[in-house]
């Protein structure tokens, strides 16, 4: 599956030149890790962002947001943010910004 390499570009250059981002190809699409733990990506054309169990219902309620779900089961703890919803910049550095933050709670890999 493509992936929209344009919103790619956009969250590289939110997330600038940190030393602690890296990217991997996974759920076909692009992640951008924090530390080696997923901050946010992109699959398809839509954002996919870890914002952690407690803050999964909070992030429902935003525009274009939607449980992340590959199996038929959600996953809590993160959502996909359709593309439509972060065409501006603000938005979509607020979900790359909440999803490196939560990534940053988090241990190193």
């Amino acid at each position: 599956m493509a992936y929209d390499e344009g919103l790619a570009e956009r969250i590289r250059e939110r997330l600038g030149a940190d030393p602690a981002i890296s990217e991997k190809r996974m759920f076909g699409g692009l992640a951008f890790l924090y530390r080696g733990n997923m901050a946010v990506g992109v699959t398809s054309d839509d954002l996919m962002v870890r914002v952690g169990q407690e803050a999964t219902d909070t992030a429902l309620i935003r525009p274009g947001a939607r449980f992340f779900d590959l199996t038929g089961r959600p996953m809590r703890g993160w959502v996909v943010v359709e593309g439509a919803a972060v065409t501006e910049d603000e938005a979509l550095g607020a979900w790359v910004d909440e999803g490196r933050a939560f990534a940053a709670s988090l241990p190193p890999k």
